[in-house]
């Protein structure tokens, strides 16, 4: 299966030192909601003071298609320190 880039942003949690946005590589978009900007896995429920807490707070968008060198994981991500 071809791997695609993916733009995930969230909103729901926007105080200091939280990520708001990332790109990765993934199959396709539940699979990509699945990826921490971290580069850890994101499990629904789970304690996150740095990302959406609840994974449809987690918008996704397609933005083009990997090529074959490209890994599924986290490619960059915008953190804001505080």
């Amino acid at each position: 299966m071809k791997m695609k880039l993916f733009l995930l942003s969230q909103g729901e949690n926007t105080n200091y030192d939280t990520y708001d946005s990332c790109v990765v590589c993934a199959e396709d978009e539940t699979d990509a909601k699945t990826i921490h900007p971290t580069g850890g896995v994101y499990v629904e429920g789970g304690n996150y003071p740095t990302w959406a807490r609840h994974i449809s707070a987690i918008e996704c968008v397609e933005i083009g298609t990997a090529n074959e060198l490209q890994k599924r994981g986290v490619i960059c991500s915008s953190y804001n320190a505080g």
